[in-house]
């Protein structure tokens, strides 16, 4: 089973905004010793989305998808997931009544009588509309729920309601995942050597060390992080369980100082 993240929006496609989610859920994940496998951008385009989810719910991954569950036109989440599953939307009762709550407190606040049978509010009852099926997520911003089907789960696009939804349902539904798997990953910075002579280390690395993966970032140099950074380096890793990420990367380093390259270990925080 993976974790993968589904980013829907125009406005992110066009750059009128800028994605804030996948390093936010990445840092979710990690602090819980999980880790991304994959993300996808989708624009506002119903069959589209309908395709790209009708795709996820087939592979039976954790999906997070964030935005396009409003009651506008440009919304369309609700009803594509709804498509891509083969059943009908229907008013959730539960969120139907924290949708209600939302609109007594926004009377309440403003001083004017609530009027829950006004069209306006009518229509307000279309953000509890989900699959048949769903379980809601709970909003603790302004308690308009997100909701779940199976390992899917839908959340708005804003990151003030997104995130802690995210991790409520990571910490609700998954907290038997964290840190199940322990995983380490380390780097080093290599100078003076290009990117085909390292390349049989690296296949050789995942021969011998069952599990571990191996990564190479070749740079041109980077003097904004530092004079550390500012030549022609790459930066070469592994990753994988502890014990044989460990082992792997002793074998990493002194193979590269034998193929006569420069290696500088650099710390995590650093590297990134």
């Amino acid at each position: 089973m993976g974790i993968g993240v589904i980013i829907i929006g125009d406005e992110i496609l066009s750059g009128r905004r800028t994605d804030k989610h996948l390093p936010k859920i990445i840092e979710l994940l990690g602090a819980r010793g999980l880790a991304l496998d994959w993300a996808e951008y989708v624009g506002d385009d119903p069959a589209r989305i309908t395709a790209t989810l009708a795709r996820t719910f087939a592979s039976g991954d954790i999906v997070f998808s964030t935005g396009g569950i409003g009651a506008t036109p440009d919304d369309h989440t609700r009803q594509c997931a709804a498509q891509a599953l083969g059943v009908p939307l229907e008013l959730h009762p539960e969120a139907a009544e924290l949708i209600r709550a939302r609109i007594r407190d926004t009377a309440a606040q403003s001083g004017k009588p609530v009027e829950l049978e006004s069209p306006e509010n009518l229509h307000r009852l279309n953000m509890g509309t989900f699959p048949q099926g769903a379980a809601i997520i709970p909003n603790s911003y302004n308690k308009i729920p997100g909701f779940s089907v199976g390992d899917h789960h839908f959340v708005p696009g804003f990151p003030v309601m997104a995130w802690p939804m995210i991790e409520w349902v990571l910490d609700t539904k998954y907290a038997h995942l964290h840190h199940a798997s322990p995983r380490v990953e380390r780097s080093l910075l290599v100078f003076g050597l290009p990117e085909s002579r390292i390349t049989p280390l690296m296949v050789a690395i995942e021969r011998d060390f069952e599990g571990v993966r191996a990564f190479s970032l070749p740079s041109v140099g980077d003097a904004a992080r530092g004079a550390l950074f500012a030549r022609a380096h790459i930066d070469l890793g592994v990753k994988g369980d502890p014990e044989k990420a460990n082992a792997a990367f002793d074998v990493l380093r002194e193979g590269v100082i034998a193929l006569g390259g420069e290696v500088v270990e650099v710390p995590p925080a650093e590297a990134q």
